[in-house]
């Protein structure tokens, strides 16, 4: 058996070695296969752990082979990020997807699936639902529970029901299961070792101690972000584009006009965001908006992009072998280096990794040549 996670480990914590640990008890034979992002996240933030201690530190927990998961995919809305995601393990040869979720049955998950992929009323309703305002995931929501007594709205249980859908869609020979979350998703709250990533990040921030809830030296971590760096970035390439901010991937409806008038009087991200928000856009597609903006991500950018390569970050000795075995039915490039021009979606990784470099003060942008596949 080959199982596959979808992960951004920001950081990686002890509910991802439960995780870990409760696939290699219920399938002690298995290979364990993650593609994780690399510098930015699915809901438009910087990643406080970089790809290659992700990597490492995946390893040291039981994970066998580890790719990455393209920017341009890794920073979309749900649907794109599962389709880039999905893709890739499918590419690598996995018949088990795993995931996190709230509510571990997946029966009601698979109706709604059903319910997207073969009910005509169903887009009906979406696009009445959004034409009087409300965001895509709420609209979606509200269209679902229409024809079935389940109100999805949890992250985990969305990205399932993308991931689920691309699977089915492409008629993937992949299983899905569901592995029920030991603690809420957006809980603030500490009741024993296991809490959320975004606590974890605030406890950072803070400068609370964490080591209650990582099994690994907290050095890993960026710490501290320079926020006024950060936004000074958007900032220029926002005003150096101001006549021009609809090109950015995710830049639309208009959204572009609220940028222009406010972005002269706000001093930080957070500021801008609260600025332009409405109802029609979630913070997080807010976010990742501004990310397209901040790392020159065009519309015409990703009207090129197939995945036609797999970024092999790092394996154990299992991981290897298994990779030797399928590696030659992959039908793309397997790649170990970053090189010039072997992909116009790699390219846009490396530039990507520049720009995180810059914020970071981190060198990741010469390891991009230098540094090959983590062994362990």
């Amino acid at each position: 058996m080959v199982v596959g996670i979808v992960c951004e480990y920001n950081p990686f914590h002890l509910g991802h070695k439960y995780q870990i640990d409760k696939i290699k008890e219920k399938y002690p034979d298995s290979t364990i296969v993650i593609v994780v992002n690399s510098c930015f996240t699915q809901r438009g933030e910087l990643s406080i752990m970089n790809k290659w201690d992700k990597t490492k530190v995946a390893l040291e927990n039981g994970i066998d082979l580890v790719v990455e998961l393209p920017f341009v995919y890794a920073t979309q809305s749900a649907d794109i990020f599962a389709k880039g995601a999905i893709e890739i393990l499918n590419k690598v040869r996995i018949d088990t997807l795993v995931f996190g979720i709230e509510n571990d049955n997946l029966d009601v998950i698979e109706k709604m699936v059903d319910i997207q992929l073969n009910n005509s009323e169903y887009d009906k309703l979406v696009k009445e639902y959004m034409n009087d305002g409300i965001n895509y995931p709420t609209a979606m929501s509200k269209a679902l529970n229409k024809f079935i007594d389940y109100k999805i709205s949890l992250p985990n249980e969305l990205l399932a029901l993308s991931y689920i859908k691309e699977i089915r869609k492409n008629n993937y020979n992949i299983k899905p299961i569901g592995i029920k979350r030991t603690n809420d998703y957006h809980g603030k709250v500490i009741k024993d070792n296991i809490v959320n990533a975004s606590l974890i990040r605030k406890l950072l921030r803070d400068e609370d101690d964490i080591s209650n809830f990582i099994n690994y030296d907290d050095s890993l971590l960026y710490k501290k972000i320079d926020d006024k760096l950060l936004f000074d970035m958007l900032k220029y390439q926002i005003i150096n584009n101001i006549d021009r901010l609809d090109k950015f991937m995710t830049v639309d409806e208009g959204i572009e006009n609220r940028i222009r008038k406010v972005i002269m009087n706000v001093n930080s991200w957070d500021d801008l965001v609260k600025e332009i928000k409405t109802k029609r856009y979630t913070y997080n597609k807010i976010n990742r908006m501004l990310v397209h903006i901040l790392c020159n991500l065009k519309k015409e950018d990703i009207k090129k992009i197939d995945i036609d390569y797999i970024r092999i970050l790092g394996f154990s000795d299992k991981g290897k072998n298994y990779l030797n075995k399928i590696k030659k039915d992959i039908d793309i490039n397997i790649v170990n280096h970053y090189k010039k021009e072997i992909s116009y979606l790699l390219d846009i990784e490396y530039r990507i990794t520049c720009i995180y470099d810059m914020i970071m003060k981190s060198n990741l942008s010469s390891d991009e040549f230098r540094k090959g596949p983590i062994i362990l």
